[in-house]
């Protein structure tokens, strides 16, 4: 019998078996799953890696990831043109901040010391910066929606149809997408972590118990933008898969409950997954961080089937997902950040406790569950690379 892990295919074609348990057996060591601060690279190159992995081209040729794309000029339900890709690290595509406001506001350094810098963001908010991790998450100081009238006046700015949204090349930007042999994820915001990010977590929690028609207006609004670049982008391009991001958990649970998430989030959910399974699309990720065992139930209602990172020091057990969900989940992330720290056995036993029962099982991305930060060694992430490889029966790289 063919080992069909062992077949190649397109890249594209390969994301969608995987994802769709067709693929048993295949380890795809994929770019997406395998991020990294944006101080690691340089801190490895110090510890002999080459420079070429200092841009993003250079890590996934360096380390022969397969390649995911996203649809980086929609982060956070946002595609714009005009805005530059982090000067701290060329080739990558990323920004700090990128909130879907248009037009964004005016950021402005409001004071700074040696240490730190305080400034408004695109998006409204004032942050404080650390100057020695300006990637780092910021201490928000301040956010721009206390009350129906600063919501009334923000709301304005979330218009999917304003034209600064939108590439001005439309057309070449299309083919330039589809022309790539790499499955494509549109990027779109969900219904708490976006609000949040608005009002500031004390103030939106209360929001639910004192002005829930405040938080369901900001929702409905989401949900206009959200469906509103869903059908645009949709029209005209080629798209496997749409992540949404939350970060709506911490390490012990989510941060409202299931019940809340039920009554305020999943109406909302529903009418965009809706659209999303009546154009094709039936792998629908969600990036959120912490414990999110009791609401993976409820975004398999609405076909939400692709949790990440699954963060294992939040309690989040892939194989456990795997036993209790079976192919109606999609699993990604999940190998222990720690473990890369502690040394080649304790990774070593990270990855085989988890990885051989998961590739077979299917409908599994093995990576970090979460960015590489910059204290692990190199020398452990290759050593985690080629553990990947030997699963997978390919050739190791040199470590």
């Amino acid at each position: 019998m063919v080992d069909k892990s062992k077949v190649p295919m397109p890249n594209r074609e390969r994301f969608l078996a995987v994802c769709r348990g067709k693929r048993l057996g295949d380890v795809p060591i994929a770019d997406w799953y395998n991020k990294y601060w944006a101080e690691t690279p340089a801190v490895w190159v110090k510890q002999g890696a080459p420079k070429e992995i200092l841009t993003a081209e250079g890590f996934q040729s360096y380390f022969q990831l397969d390649h995911y794309q996203s649809l980086q000029e929609i982060v956070a339900c946002v595609m714009r043109s005009d805005l530059k890709e982090d000067p701290e690290q060329p080739g990558s595509g990323y920004y700090l901040v990128t909130p879907p406001v248009v037009p964004v506001f005016e950021q402005k350094v409001l004071r700074e010391d040696g240490r730190h810098r305080v400034e408004t963001t695109y998006g409204g908010a004032t942050v404080e910066v650390s100057k020695e991790h300006p990637l780092a998450m910021p201490r928000y100081l301040d956010h721009p929606v206390k009350d129906w009238a600063s919501w009334r006046e923000y709301k304005k700015r979330l218009d999917p149809d304003t034209p600064e949204r939108w590439p001005r090349d439309w057309e070449a930007y299309v083919a330039r997408r589809n022309s790539q042999d790499a499955p494509t994820l549109l990027m779109l915001s969900g219904f708490f972590g976006m609000l949040r990010e608005w009002a500031g977590l004390e103030r939106l929690l209360f929001m639910f118990y004192d002005e829930p028609d405040l938080v369901e207006d900001m929702m409905e609004q989401m949900l206009y933008l959200v469906m509103g670049v869903a059908k645009r982008a949709l029209r005209d391009l080629r798209v496997e898969c749409v992540r949404f991001w939350e970060d709506m958990a911490y390490k012990a649970g989510p941060l409202i409950s299931p019940a809340m998430v039920r009554k305020f989030m999943l109406p909302h959910y529903r009418k965009i997954t809706d659209f999303l399974h009546s154009q094709g699309i039936d792998i629908i990720h969600l990036d959120s961080d912490g414990n999110v065992n009791e609401l993976i139930p409820i975004w398999l209602e609405v076909g939400i089937n692709f949790p990440w990172p699954l963060e294992v020091a939040a309690g989040m057990d892939g194989v456990a997902l795997r036993k209790k969900y079976g192919k109606d989940i999609i699993l990604g992330g999940n190998i222990d950040k720690r473990a890369f720290i502690k040394g080649k056995d304790v990774l070593r036993e990270e990855v085989m406790s988890k990885v051989p029962y998961l590739v077979e099982t299917g409908a599994f991305f093995p990576g970090i569950d979460h960015s590489t930060p910059p204290d692990v060694p190199f020398e452990n992430f290759c050593y985690f690379i080629n553990l990947l490889r030997e699963i997978g029966g390919l050739e190791k790289l040199p470590e």
